[in-house]
């Protein structure tokens, strides 16, 4: 496989590899697993304990996810990995397709207009054919050791034995649950439809059979067959927006394998999820378009640091918006995008002083014609990073899009509404835009899963997000306050965000930032404050071993193989909104 390299000096080609070669089962003498839940966390542990390696840890980790938190995702949405192994970096593209019936006005109302994001969201039309499974099995055919059955057992025993209902599934159900099936409603409210108190136990037997039938029988039983027919059933008879999916759009998904996407920051070397997520490279784009700036003096209390920050992410989230999509269907210039000479030219975009009057893409060499897109991406994803006592390392970023996805479940498991992070209008001006619906096509996500690679070539940390668009600056956020503001992990996910892909910047509420908006209107910002749904992961190598890091506006853990849990200083008792 090839790998993109991108580098301020030239875009060069390196092997990639699988992550993890098989080896035999060892008494485990170090490992972690940083999760948006701790009892997803306790199961990726689990199988490290058990000999498992980083890819086996992830997907037991992702199945628990599947069960505690259904609003945010499961196999019945798609994924990212970004992998670390002793012969390189890999990844995989798990994300989900559009049926084959799907035109460009797919979501086009029967009075022959574009539908609202609102409108789109719930019911069948919204569903893509779901990846998250296949892409479990192809890594673990290319990194597990223990058996595929033996991944699910965590989460099998949280279906059917219980789980206690926590504030953020709580809240999530309450705002944002308008939109889910009878069954779900069900299991997560009392006689009277009122949404259960905190702490009850919430059993799913249906999902623990299904999860029982794909550890026996494997992830063909999901695809094909029975099951498949099932899901198909369910979305296009659903009540609103049903679809035309077919038995062969499950049955002829593949999780594929991508070029990682890797770039120099100063002396390190990123490498993050190449398209069809348009994530990596907008993070990407964000810390070369600063590198010539010195962020490290200016340092994390600076209302100029965080002004450039904005400016690089405005230039660089117009490109995204230009010219990312699915690369099997679009011409997707990245190595254009990183060509020194066009990073310079936009980076001379930015003024210390002062506030761009008005963005807009840049023509990088191999540009396609310019056609902009509007962007609807809402929150409604999860992170999660596991490294074993080989130093392995699995990043993994996965989603079933907004809360509780279409709303729709089967077998205790929600379904996607993947297929809204396409542009619902599919022309701009008369043209075709780069991320319109295509039948088999993949939606443009923001999804950043991140490994960074210390000056010594050994993994320095690995990150990744949730949270819809703002997932990009996060990842960006927290690796400037590892590298230059030389930050924990853990604090430069804590640290406070300042959201600026348009004009108006946000500044995280609650946080230090605040103080920083007269200084930020000083320079020409124009600077709103308000609330945001965050929420990252990560683990990082410090002296020699290994540190966890959660979110603290989460309900995240980070635990190690000794059972050792990262203490999280949590802010508040429930997340502003739900940070999916």
């Amino acid at each position: 496989m090839k790998q993109w390299l991108l580098s301020v000096a030239a875009l060069a080609l390196a092997p990639s590899l699988p992550a993890e070669a098989r080896q035999s089962p060892k008494a485990p003498t170090e490992g972690m697993v940083s999760a948006a839940d701790p009892r997803a966390a306790a199961a990726g542990v689990e199988i490290l304990r058990a000999g498992g390696s980083a890819t086996d840890a992830a997907i037991a980790t992702m199945l628990a996810l599947n069960v505690v938190e259904p609003q945010s995702s499961g196999i019945g949405g798609g994924s990212y990995w970004v992998r670390h192994g002793t012969k390189g970096t890999d990844t995989i593209d798990a994300r989900e397709t559009a049926p084959m019936a799907a035109t460009p006005n797919w979501f086009y109302g029967p009075d022959g207009r574009p539908l609202s994001h609102a409108e789109a969201v719930p019911g069948g039309r919204s569903v893509g054919v779901p990846g998250a499974l296949r892409g479990m099995a192809l890594a673990h055919a290319q990194g597990g050791r223990l058996p595929w059955a033996r991944l699910f057992q965590p989460a099998i025993r949280l279906a059917r034995d219980g789980f206690k209902l926590t504030p953020r599934l709580q809240t999530a159900l309450t705002r944002y649950g308008g939109h889910v099936d009878a069954a779900t409603r069900a299991r997560l409210t009392g006689p009277d439809g009122q949404v259960l108190p905190l702490g009850s136990i919430i059993r799913n037997p249906e999902q623990a059979a299904l999860l029982e039938r794909i550890a026996k029988l494997g992830p063909d039983s999901f695809y094909v067959g029975p099951q498949a027919q099932k899901l198909v059933t369910t979305v296009n008879t659903a009540t609103r927006n049903p679809s035309k999916m077919t038995a062969g759009d499950l049955a002829s998904y593949s999780a594929k394998p991508r070029p990682p996407l890797c770039a120099t920051y100063r002396a390190y070397r990123i490498c993050s999820m190449g398209p069809s997520s348009g994530g990596g490279s907008t993070m990407l784009s964000i810390l070369k378009l600063l590198e010539r700036f010195d962020m490290g003096r200016l340092g994390k209390d600076s209302p100029q640091a965080w002004h450039l920050f904005a400016e690089a992410s405005r230039l660089a989230y117009a490109d995204r918006d230009m010219y990312l999509g699915d690369p099997d269907y679009v011409r997707v210039p990245l190595k254009g995008l990183f060509d020194p000479a066009y990073i310079a030219s936009r980076s001379a975009l930015i003024a210390p002083d002062r506030t761009m009057a008005s963005v807009s893409p840049g023509t990088p060499p191999g540009a396609p014609p310019r056609v902009r897109a509007p962007v609807s991406e809402v929150p409604g994803t999860t992170d999660l990073v596991t490294v074993d006592s080989a130093g392995n390392v699995a990043e993994v970023t996965t989603t079933v899009e907004g809360s509780f996805g279409s709303g729709l479940s089967v077998d205790g498991t929600m379904l996607n509404n993947e297929l809204t992070d396409f542009d619902i209008v599919p022309a701009k001006n008369g043209d075709l835009v780069a991320n319109r619906v295509e039948g088999g096509k993949r939606p443009r996500s923001s999804m950043a899963p991140t490994i960074v690679y210390g000056p010594d070539g050994k993994v320095r940390l690995a990150i990744g997000a949730a949270g819809g668009s703002t997932i990009i600056a996060q990842v960006a956020k927290a690796i400037i306050g590892v590298i230059d503001w030389k930050l924990s992990a853990q604090d430069a996910i804590a640290q406070g965000l300042l959201f600026a892909p348009y004009k108006v910047a946000t500044v995280e509420q609650g946080t230090t930032l605040e103080a920083l908006v007269p200084g930020l209107q000083a320079l020409g910002e124009t600077v709103v404050v308000a609330p945001m749904g965050l929420k990252a992961n990560a683990i990082e190598r410090v002296g020699g071993r290994w540190v966890g890091a959660a979110d603290p506006r989460s309900e995240g853990a980070a635990i190690d193989v000794t059972g050792r849990t990262t203490v999280i200083q949590r802010v508040g008792d429930k997340p502003n909104r739900p940070a999916e």
